[in-house]
């Protein structure tokens, strides 16, 4: 995995409601807000298809992870996908990001927490990016659809967070809580 502890491998944010968002070097994240600069921070929901059902509702989905080891296993299925192409704000390595529990603390930086709450639901923008995206990102098995595009959480503390900053995990106390879209 190169890196022998969990780390953040790219940062990005886009001001604008695009699919996909820009790489930059650092990224300053604000608690109970997101990533400054980003179009999908506040404390409010601000992905337009929730603003239009429910505009009041909290935003559980300030902050998108998605690990590398996605880009991976999609090239090996012929698909060529690079940190911020599929919308997330920080791309990781060596975590497995799905399998974490609700309300897992990751403590990124110096100074920055995030709390997860849930599995990124892919959506048809994933198809209009690459076709044939979609069902690779979502698989069908006994149990349910896996959703596979990655996690959301919100910002618990703020901070500066760029590439190769370590993440440490924190689970909750109590039983695992498996991950549901949000």
């Amino acid at each position: 995995m190169g890196m022998t502890a969990a780390h953040v491998l790219a940062v990005a944010k886009d001001g604008t409601h695009r699919f996909s968002k820009q790489v930059v070097d650092a990224i300053t994240i604000r608690a109970g807000y997101g990533v400054e600069g980003d179009a999908h921070a506040g404390d409010r929901v601000q992905h337009l298809s929730r603003v239009v059902a429910n505009p009041d509702q909290p935003n559980l989905r300030q902050v998108h992870l998605i690990h590398s080891e996605l880009f991976e296993e999609l090239g090996r299925k012929g698909y060529t996908i690079a940190p911020a192409d599929l919308g997330e704000n920080i791309t990781t390595r060596g975590i497995d990001l799905l399998d974490l529990s609700r309300g897992t603390l990751l403590h990124i930086g110096g100074s920055a927490v995030l709390r997860v709450t849930g599995l990124r639901n892919p959506c048809k923008q994933i198809e209009n990016f690459r076709s044939g995206l979609l069902s690779e990102v979502i698989e069908k098995s006994p149990d349910g659809l896996i959703r596979k595009a990655g996690i959301m959480t919100v910002a618990i503390d703020g901070g500066v967070v760029r590439a190769k900053d370590v993440i440490r995990i924190e689970q909750p106390d109590g039983p695992h809580i498996p991950l549901e879209r949000v």
